[in-house]
């Protein structure tokens, strides 16, 4: 995207309320990284984002710091910061991480997850399953992230809980930048469905290895998607699997 088309999407955002500043500013920006609004590579126009936002630049910079942290930005010394770009080998190592976080979370949640934890995870899967037969995507998505979200809590430990939240904008990221096709949807719902029954009977090693192959097969879809947006080939979309 160019730096007027930038500017436009800048220019219509609303101004931020002063409550939870911080948390609101770090969201904003992490939501145009991830959403392609600033693309890999691209300078953050930080005067641009301190007038739509109402903020001065120390608020700003704290932000950018975060997402530094988070991996979605690269702080130059002395020039600003950059949108970090996103390889096939950070796919692959994102999701080599991701994938044994959520294998151990699905293992620990065997044991230790309650009654009035599991109705939750499966009232979102079953509304996912619909959300799918409608095709609706935006839905689907978000119902999907809210089943592995509550896996990773029901697991009932903290740690982990932490690493997987540090991962999380990357994690989106990577996400957005592929289109969904027709079969390795419905691929990715027969999982699902495997992912629940195994959680309900409560089988660690089972649950563990569905969802290691799960994210494996993730990560092939984003790396063909980033090979095809590489060749000119596509222009990227959400992508719940």
């Amino acid at each position: 995207m160019a730096l007027g088309g930038v500017e436009k999407v800048i220019r219509r955002d609303q101004p931020i309320a002063r409550r939870s500043l911080h948390d609101e500013v770090v969201e904003r920006i992490r939501d145009m990284i991830v959403e392609g609004d600033l693309p890999p590579d691209a300078r953050v126009p930080e005067r641009l984002l301190c007038e739509r936002f109402g903020i001065s630049r120390t608020p700003l910079r704290e932000a950018l710091k975060v997402l530094a942290s988070e991996g979605l930005i690269q702080l130059l010394p002395n020039r600003g910061a950059r949108v970090a770009a996103l390889s096939a080998a950070d796919i692959d190592e994102l999701f080599e991480v991701l994938a044994g976080l959520e294998s151990l979370a699905g293992e620990l949640a065997c044991r230790r997850i309650t009654k009035r934890e599991l109705t939750p995870i499966r009232r979102a899967h079953d509304a996912m399953v619909e959300s799918f037969e409608r095709g609706n995507l935006s839905s689907y998505f978000k119902l999907n992230q809210e089943i592995h979200q509550r896996i990773v809590d029901a697991a009932g430990n903290a740690t982990l809980a932490q690493l997987h939240e540090g991962l999380a904008g990357r994690v989106k990221r990577a996400r957005f930048m592929a289109n969904l096709s027709k079969e390795r949807w419905r691929q990715a719902v027969d999982e699902h469905v495997t992912i629940v029954e195994a959680l309900e009977a409560r089988d660690a090693d089972a649950l563990a290895l569905i969802l290691k192959m799960h994210l494996r097969k993730k990560a092939e879809v984003v790396k063909l998607a980033l090979l095809d947006a590489a060749s000119g080939g596509g222009e990227g979309g959400q992508i719940a699997v």
